[in-house]
């Protein structure tokens, strides 16, 4: 029932068909099979030409730089038309075209961001599933260890009394 249960893991962990039931050749499959992945790298191989230009767009434009920049940008726009140009104003008060203009950046750069998020939540959910693979074939192993160790230690005793009982009848 225990191998059965492991080859199910196993299967689980592997993702293929073992055709193999001995355990000692599902424990050795384990050790000799990497599954520790760098899902970072993994992911940077595949990505397209829009996910690189959407993860920089969302690096730069969640930035504080860019916080700062655009409130100078917005104090400079309302400074300007509204004390400068006061008379000649571009975008005089109530700045109908400085709204308009936010209204279109928060409308590109929204989706954007989302692209960007949704990517690395796939990203996260890759890492979350590799590194279950990796504890669950740490978990078998460590299982097995600690089944040879108390087969090692058994034995030892075994021997042990074995050595005492022959001390004993020599006497």
């Amino acid at each position: 029932m225990i191998n059965k249960r492991k080859r199910e893991i196993v299967n689980m962990l592997l993702q293929q068909k073992l055709d193999t039931t001995d355990e000692e050749e599902l424990i050795d499959m384990l050790i000799d099979s990497p599954l520790a992945v760098d899902i970072d790298k993994e992911e940077a191989k595949n990505m397209t030409f829009g996910e690189k230009i959407a993860d920089k767009f969302s690096a730069i434009a969640g930035s504080w730089t860019f916080i700062f920049l655009f409130i100078i940008f917005l104090l400079a726009w309302i400074i300007v038309n509204a004390i400068v140009l006061k008379n000649d104003a571009i975008d005089p008060y109530p700045f109908i075209l400085l709204n308009l203009v936010l209204s279109c950046i928060a409308a590109v750069q929204a989706p954007i961001i989302m692209m960007s998020q949704n990517r690395e939540a796939k990203k996260d959910s890759l890492r979350n599933q590799n590194d279950y693979k990796t504890d669950l074939k740490s978990e078998l192993i460590l299982e097995d260890l600690h089944h040879k160790m108390e087969t090692l230690i058994n034995n030892q005793n075994r021997i042990i009394k074995m050595y005492e009982k022959t001390k004993e009848e020599k006497k």
